[in-house]
């Protein structure tokens, strides 16, 4: 394998902890489950970079949003999204460290691909892609075979991480070895049989 590409959300980083989504309840002013429904029903098209963040929190919320309420909502959505998954990223620095190719394949907007690339701990990872800034979204396999011209590799010669199936059957078609995420050693003997 030339490359090996992590998705972000959930294998890199943590879930959303619960105390943030409240966070982000508490300064919408909304009640937690319309705003769950309302986060999920618009977040592929916010992630595509289909919607703004006006757009989206408007959608969101089901009132118009902007300015100063816009940023506090952009600012706990990007903080919730940044918590380390310690097994993943010593696994990523250990890949890194032994001079592996890695890259990142992330479903993310573009405000929340900004804050992504300002962590320490994704320094490391050269290329990044996120759908945001691509126009794309997994599982769609034009952002796989986009990917894979960028980094001037065969498909078939890339490993994809993600936690959800779909991500991976994604990858899979488009000629992508697709590897689903459960737990950081699990990965590590994955990855292990793959790369031996």
């Amino acid at each position: 394998m030339t490359w090996i590409v992590f998705d972000y959300g959930e294998v890199l980083s943590l879930p959303q902890p619960a105390a943030d989504i409240a966070a982000m309840v508490r300064a919408a002013g909304a009640e937690p489950a319309a705003f769950e429904r309302g986060y999920w029903a618009h977040r592929l098209e916010f992630d595509r970079g289909a919607l703004s963040d006006e757009q989206y929190w408007s959608k969101v919320l089901g009132r118009e949003v902007s300015g100063a309420e816009v940023s506090r909502l952009v600012a706990l959505d990007v903080a919730s999204w940044t918590h380390p998954h310690d097994g993943t990223v010593a696994l990523l620095r250990e890949l890194l460290d032994r001079g592996r190719n890695v890259a990142l394949l992330s479903n993310a907007p573009v405000s929340m691909a900004d804050g992504v690339d300002r962590l320490p701990w994704i320094a490391g990872i050269g290329r990044r892609f996120y759908s945001g800034r691509l126009g794309l979204v997994k599982p769609d396999r034009e952002i796989f075979e986009l990917m894979a011209r960028e980094l001037d590799a065969p498909p078939q010669e890339i490993v994809f991480i993600d936690d959800r199936q779909l991500n991976v059957a994604g990858a899979a078609r488009a000629g992508l070895t697709g590897l689903h995420f459960r737990d950081p050693e699990t990965l590590r003997q994955e990855l292990g049989a793959l790369l031996s």
